[in-house]
């Protein structure tokens, strides 16, 4: 089953940096939405998330369903995207 990975992110963030990095291991691809480029996208992040936090990733299978997780969570952004 295909994943799509989605990364909201800002400019100064160190733990999304981190993210990225760990996808890029796992061989993940993923879009980047900066919040600080779009911030109309945080209502409906937050509204996804309730975070206003980075990084937020969602993570979309085939069937709709999707799993957010937030902050620098290894463990959860692993199970996410298994």
């Amino acid at each position: 089953m295909a994943k799509t990975i989605t990364i909201y992110t800002r400019t100064t963030c160190a733990y999304c940096a981190n993210v990225k990095k760990y996808l890029d291991m796992k061989n993940k691809t993923y879009d980047v939405i900066n919040l600080d480029d779009r911030p109309e996208m945080l209502e409906e992040i937050v509204a996804k998330s309730g975070a206003r936090t980075v990084p937020i990733i969602l993570v979309r299978d085939d069937d709709g369903r999707e799993d957010v997780t937030i902050g620098w969570n290894p463990a959860k952004l692993a199970s996410a995207i298994a």
